[in-house]
């Protein structure tokens, strides 16, 4: 098969991708002879949504290990599937209706959830064919989706279970809560940022009359349920006031003042109002002091009618204003500060979330089970104790600090599209939960109650179906007989590894080892896999506000100036925001994006992969790993050229300098040298890969194929192919076929689809076409024996006489195009080996071993260790001189302006840091010239 010219991503994507899940390449492995088993779970992506840069860079990771394991033998299963994302998918549904003039209530909640399940089917399919389009080898033929039957099924056997042990239980708790979309919401659904609001200052009367306190809050239509004021039980000013009551202004009741350690000292006045149904810090202390709670707002955040009459049915904000006004014209409202305060509001709705008090469904987190641990005990003990492990090891810190401080999980929502909680209701609210409304009806009759049952209208938290996704996804039943015969279960439970972002270790990782623990006895994973997320290049988060988002796909195919303006101002939730993104997007992308292929997008987001929270996605990376996939076609190209047609002695192994046979075959120095580097590399990869430095396997690659293999071993291979006898010629072929070869093997975890193409070409003629894809080739391991110490040093001893060689032409600055005598004296016999090499390397005409320079010789001469070498060439001394003075005068000049700069006080204390070493970096490099140019114009007289 000829290759192509031209390295063409695009066209070369579209033939391969739909070969391999033709050919069932991706399935899961099922030998039960193997005991290696990989298995990694794709965190669930909203099923309705698309692929962005987050999912890009996690999914690279992830494929570059199922397919490092693959091609090791392991059995191997990259386990994908889609959530059912229940807020997020609601909304866009209901947003559909409201632009038809229905609501969800109109249809009722069959109707609606017809109409999901149809939005479900139509878009469900567009983020699995954008992973395709990226690589991906997971066994789609697996693929779950959260609402499946089999995993609903797990769900309410989960639920029940642990309602059956005390685990899960109904109560009335402070959540979050969103007054647009009258539901609950996790903390990830909550977003938390700095707004310019106002700090009241409010004078509290004493009830005997002997005074007041002035307390200072930010939410003054809260008051209205205050319960409370505290202060700090040390506080002297305050101390002699412990025990006595206020009376709350604008309504009628009068509320204690509580001494409690949570108040600071320094902030305010040292006074606090304590309103427990509207504040969590304040729910803990009503707790603590059994205060009432009093709750002031109705769901959708109107006053209620436990607040005075005057307030009862206004918007919160209203309420403000009108407590604020009659604040003041009591003469009560001391001061009004500005003050910048973390305003929460709904990441879906942007709305203010409010704390409010509401009837959900928890998981106890802290109550011991029937073993007697509770499952926060049972996740802090198997990371502890070393069963999980988490990469970087820092992380461990974040899980353990959240799982040592968490309370109890809401994992009721007030929505219709998600799990339907299994619980029914008698007449007089009894609960009867179940896996079915049968087995709950036989549970009734036997508790005494034969009335109507009703279900429970509430579904559960995504993040509860989420976290059983470790052994949901498997076909977990419960049923040990059924479980024990399941071999996909017995192989990949619990997981290899999670691939995650740090930002859901609480939401998801945590859950997840709680859940899989407390509900199989196995832990879900061994390893977790933390890494940063991914930012513009300026470190700020890609968001639809801000105009930087990027899409992988558009980086893959390319996309012109207009459409991708029109693609950062459709949908702004502040359309006034276009105008500037479609500005700062012309400055940054005059020309649109240019087409960089998936293998150089894939190789971006591994070289970034490097331990820390941020990443900054950088757009000239991909230009420069996509120069790489050019510079690996075109060394293919090469080595095809030379090698194609000819005796490549295969059938000898590499042992020593030469094989006997009829067909002798002899290795270079050089040769040798390339296959040692190679088993080096082989090792640092594996090392890498065992640490999931994806950023080091990146690195390791790309300098061992751009830097040693093509910029220097294509170059000496060259002249051995012409110079060599048979023997060597056949050497030089056969290493460089083998050695390409192995590369591709070598980076097909990484850029799977130009190593598939070139490999389909080189392999059978390097004797490795050992099966159909080179996914399927056994992964490069390091041979030890053929690391040769002596090789590299005589090969490393050459690259200094190359260099030193360019580095005189630089200094006479002799023309690329003039070829000259080279004079070499010293260095031994081998210097007769790298003249033939020296002289295609130094563009030279001739290397002329001498026993010494010419006495009379004007040229520079290069010292490497105990071998000169010298330009023969002509000088005209008087211009040479000329010449050096001017150089020699010039860096004096800028050496002098750059420690100017460096004594300027001013400039020292103004300039950043790196500003000051690049500084300083360029005195050490013109000093360096500089004594390098004087002796050499001493030289000339």
């Amino acid at each position: 098969m000829e290759l192509a010219k031209a390295f063409e991503p695009a066209d070369i994507e579209r033939r391969w991708y739909p070969e391999w899940e033709a050919q069932n390449y991706f399935a899961a492995g099922v030998d039960r002879s193997k005991s290696d088993n990989f298995c990694i779970l794709l965190p669930p992506p909203n099923v309705t949504g698309t692929l962005h840069m987050g999912h890009g860079f996690n999914q690279t990771i992830m494929d570059a290990l199922t397919r490092y394991y693959r091609m090791r033998g392991h059995n191997t299963l990259w386990q994908p599937g889609t959530d059912h994302a229940g807020i997020a998918t609601q909304i866009v549904v209901e947003r559909q209706l409201d632009a038809q003039g229905i609501s969800r209530h109109d249809l009722g909640r069959e109707k609606f959830l017809e109409k999901v399940w149809e939005w479900k089917e139509y878009s469900g399919g567009t983020i699995t064919r954008q992973m395709r389009r990226m690589g991906t080898s997971p066994d789609w033929k697996r693929e779950r989706f959260t609402m499946d039957a089999g995993l609903n099924k797990v769900v309410t056997e989960t639920f029940v279970r642990l309602f059956n042990e005390g685990l899960i239980y109904r109560g009335k708790r402070l959540v979050n809560w969103d007054p647009k979309l009258n539901t609950a919401v996790s903390d990830l659904e909550v977003v938390q940022e700095e707004e310019d609001g106002f700090m009241w200052h409010i004078r509290y009367p004493l009830a005997d009359g002997s005074g007041s306190l002035v307390v200072a809050t930010t939410r003054p239509e809260t008051m209205l349920g205050d319960t409370a004021v505290m202060v700090h039980p040390e506080d002297e000013r305050y101390k002699h006031m412990i025990g006595k009551m206020v009376k709350l202004p604008l309504t009628e009741r009068e509320i204690p003042i509580i001494a409690d350690s949570y108040v600071d000292l320094e902030f305010g006045t040292g006074c606090v109002k304590v309103t427990p149904a509207h504040d969590f810090n304040d729910y803990a202390v009503g707790q603590r002091h059994g205060l009432p709670l009093i709750s002031i707002l109705t769901l959708d955040a109107k006053i209620n009618d436990n607040a005075p009459e005057k307030y009862r049915g206004l918007d919160r904000f209203d309420a403000r204003k009108a407590v604020v006004a009659d604040l003041e014209a009591l003469g009560i409202l001391e001061k009004t500060d500005k003050h910048k305060l973390k305003v929460p509001r709904g990441d879906r709705t942007n709305v203010v979330i409010e704390p409010m008090l509401t009837d959900q469904w928890f998981v106890a987190m802290s109550k011991p089970g029937e073993d007697g641990k509770s499952i926060t005990e049972k996740a802090l003990d198997v990371v502890h104790s070393g069963e999980i492990k988490f990469y970087p090891e820092n992380w461990v810190n974040t899980y353990n600090q959240w799982l040592n401080n968490i309370q109890d999980w809401c994992i009721s929502r007030q929505l219709w599209w998600g799990h339907q909680i299994p619980a029914w209701y008698g007449d007089n609210g009894q609960i009867f939960v179940a896996h079915s409304e049968e087995e709950a009806q036989t549970a009734a009759a036997k508790q005494g109650y034969s009335g109507p049952l009703k279900r429970d209208d509430d579904v559960l938290d995504t993040w509860f179906s989420s976290a059983l996704w470790p052994f949901s996804t498997l076909d977990w039943t419960g049923d040990e007989a059924i479980d024990a015969a399941n071999p996909l279960l017995q192989q990949y439970l619990p997981s290899s590894v999670l691939v995650t972002g740090f930002d859901i270790i609480f939401f998801w990782v945590a859950r997840m080892v709680m859940m899989t623990k407390q509900i199989t006895g196995q832990i879900p994973f061994k390893h977790v896999y933390v890494h940063g997320l991914i930012r513009d290049g300026e470190g700020q988060k890609m968001s639809k506000s801000k105009g930087n988002v990027l899409d992988p796909i558009d980086l893959i195919d390319g996309i012109g100036l207009e459409a991708l303006i029109e693609k950062r101002t459709t949908g702004l939730m502040n359309p006034k925001q276009a105008e500037s993104i479609a500005k700062k997007t012309k400055k940054e992308f005059p020309e649109g994006i240019a087409s960089f292929g998936t293998d150089a997008l894939r190789f971006t987001f591994a070289s970034l992969a490097s331990p820390g929270r941020d990443i900054k996605f950088d757009l000239g990376r991909c230009d420069g790993y996509r120069n790489f996939c050019n510079k690996l076609w075109n060394a293919t190209r090469f080595v095809l050229m030379n090698v194609e047609g000819h005796d490549l002695a295969l059938e000898h192994q590499q042992g020593g300098p030469a094989c006997g046979g009829s067909a002798p075959l002899e290795f270079s120095f050089a040769d040798r040298w390339i296959v040692s580097q190679l088993q080096r590399v082989e090792q640092e990869v594996e090392r890498h890969f065992t640490d999931y430095r994806f950023d080091l396997i990146a690195q390791t690659i790309y300098k061992f194929v751009w830097d040693e293999f093509c910029d220097w071993y294509l170059e000496i291979a060259k002249v051995e192919i012409q110079t060599g006898n048979d023997a060597q010629q056949r050497g030089a072929r056969r290493t460089l076929v083998r050695t390409l070869e192995a590369v591709l093997r070598l980076a097909h975890p990484l850029i799977p689809f130009i190593t598939e193409e070139l490999w389909q070409t080189v392999a059978p003629i390097a004797g490795r076409k050992t099966h159909d894809s080179i996914m399927l080739a056994a992964y490069p391991r390091a041979e030890e024996f053929k690391i040769d110490p002596a090789s590299e040093a005589k090969v490393e001893r050459l690259k200094a006489l190359a260099y030193a060689t360019r580095n005189l032409r630089g200094e006479m600055n002799v023309s690329p195009a003039l070829r000259m005598p080279l004079l070499v004296a010293g260095g031994g016999a081998e210097i007769g080996e790298f003249a033939a090499i020296l002289q295609a390397l130094g563009k030279l005409s001739e290397v002329q071993i001498v026993d010494d320079m010419p006495a009379d010789a004007m040229a520079p001469v290069a010292v490497v260790g105990e071998t000169r070498l010298m330009l023969k060439v002509e000088i005209d001394v008087a211009a040479e001189k000329i010449r050096l003075a001017k150089e020699i005068e010039k860096l004096e000049k800028q050496i002098s302006i750059a420690q100017g700069k460096l004594s300027n006080e001013g400039f020292v204390a103004r300039a950043p840091a790196a500003v000051i070493d690049q500084e300083k970096q360029r005195v050490a490099d013109f000093t360096a010239t500089l004594e390098q140019l004087k002796p050499q114009l001493a030289k000339l007289g």
